[in-house]
């Protein structure tokens, strides 16, 4: 079977790759010529484990090609995936269709026999049937079908969803469809995965609600975090035992300094707005998104009350910048919000992230003279006054504290992902502040002597 994926951002370039993998024939396509000349010459576009590996096996056994012709792969290809982005526009949130509606068009002109066109992008409820209309009036004699297939991939670890999903679903309305994606997802439901047909309007509804969902869930952890602070409570003992609940879970209860990425911060949005459209307002989508927005200032509030309640001509070892560890992504991170904020205040950053730095580059143009990029952890908290955590990378979690405090020139440590144990900075001298628990201050009483949060990995 020969497949065509539109589009070679994160959802395309990954779901084509692993088709590949599972021995189909794909044909990536991008209108960006330098993109694809780039992947012809093994450059990634984006940084994702595994992916780079990945794309030099399938490409060295034929079965993985790219192309900025969409011509020849959709009139050779029996399925088209479409993995356009659907950005937010900027007056209701509601996701821009004009990149999905244009590549529909060129599609419809390209088809040949029957073809199978699949819609990846994340869209509206109603959005497919409008694929298929646009489809029907642009070539009247295309044999075609459409069907809605919502991703699902955690960026960071997005081969690993992609191969072992906890669900595929697939919206369809013919039975050809049904019987054409359930071939091609046949390898990934062998080893275990459920698939899940439904119409058109319920698999658009799926991802939106289940990524709101699981944006409220990080929302009302960072409130009961703060409740937590003013109460003495521990929010990763919280946490723990509200997860150990089989009705809850403990997926998305790790208090920090508020969601971010590519896919939160739109769905909830464009959630919020189709519930407005259809005459059915969601209050708790619309307190997901402003107490989200809220928290990232609440972080730097919390930052510069830690310092005493001025930061002006301090210096911030910042370590991460990306919005989660895993991926080069500073889409919607809350880096964004509070580095600017640190900056305005006075303070002058001292920045480090593994794979985010060019990336971040980019989006802090406008205060480069306020920034200093650094290559490793330990050069960014040279003579820094504060060391500040906003991104939970691995190789952030085992620093040698002796050599952070000597690197340091002061002792306060402001971790907003709680990847520390607090007798293990208390210990090593540390002023140290972290997200829903007590503060630590060396030479301080301190109540939780017997710390059982030591069992529990960040």
């Amino acid at each position: 079977m020969q497949i065509a994926v539109i589009g070679t951002g994160y959802v395309g370039l990954v779901s084509g790759v692993c088709f590949s993998e599972f021995g189909f024939r794909v044909t990536c396509v991008d209108k960006d010529a330098d993109k694809i000349a780039k992947l012809q010459q093994h450059i990634m576009p984006i940084y994702e484990p595994g992916l780079e590996q990945m794309v030099e096996s399938n490409r060295k056994s034929g079965r993985l090609s790219f192309s900025i012709d969409l011509a020849q792969a959709v009139g050779n290809s029996d399925v088209v995936f479409i993995a356009v982005g659907t950005p937010p526009n900027k007056t209701d949130g509601m996701p821009d269709l004009t990149a999905l509606n244009i590549v529909v068009k060129e599609v419809a002109k390209h088809l040949k026999d029957y073809t199978l066109v699949v819609n990846k992008s994340t869209v509206p409820l109603g959005t497919n049937r409008s694929v298929a209309k646009i489809i029907s009036e642009t070539n009247p004699d295309a044999d075609f079908d459409v069907a809605s297939n919502p991703e699902f991939l955690r960026e960071g670890s997005a081969i690993k969803d992609f191969m072992s999903p906890d669900r595929i679903v697939v919206g369809v309305d013919s039975k050809r469809a049904h019987d054409v994606l359930n071939k091609i997802y046949e390898p990934i439901c062998l080893n275990g995965a459920k698939i899940l047909f439904t119409t058109f309007e319920s698999a658009e509804m799926i991802k939106y609600a289940s990524n709101s969902l699981l944006a409220a869930r990080i929302a009302f952890i960072n409130e009961i975090a703060d409740l937590c602070e003013k109460t003495s409570a521990n929010i990763r003992d919280v946490a723990r035992g509200m997860g150990f609940d089989s009705r809850i879970g403990n997926k998305f209860l790790q208090a920090g300094p508020g969601y971010g990425g590519s896919c939160f911060p739109k769905d909830t949005l464009a959630l919020q707005q189709m519930s407005m459209n259809a005459g059915t307002p969601s209050k708790i989508v619309a307190a997901t998104i402003a107490s989200n927005e809220e928290r990232k200032t609440r972080m730097v509030e919390k930052i510069i009350k830690s310092a005493g309640g001025d930061v002006q001509g301090k210096n911030i070892a910042v370590l991460g910048l990306t919005f989660k560890p895993g991926t080069d992504d500073m889409r919607e991170s809350a880096s964004l919000v509070i580095v600017p904020a640190l900056i305005a205040a006075g303070a002058k950053i001292k920045a480090y992230d593994p794979q985010g730095m060019k990336e971040a580059a980019l989006y802090f143009k406008e205060h480069h003279e306020h920034i200093t990029w650094y290559d490793n952890s330990y050069s960014a908290m040279q003579d820094a006054d504060i060391l500040l955590i906003l991104t939970e990378w691995n190789e952030f979690r085992s620093l040698e504290l002796k050599q952070v405090k000597k690197q340091l020139r002061g002792s306060l440590v402001v971790d907003l992902r709680n990847i520390y144990k607090r007798q293990d900075m208390k210990a090593h001298g540390f002023h140290y502040v972290s997200v829903g628990r007590q503060e630590v201050i060396p030479g301080e009483p301190w109540i939780c002597d017997l710390n059982l949060e030591d069992e529990w990995a960040a």
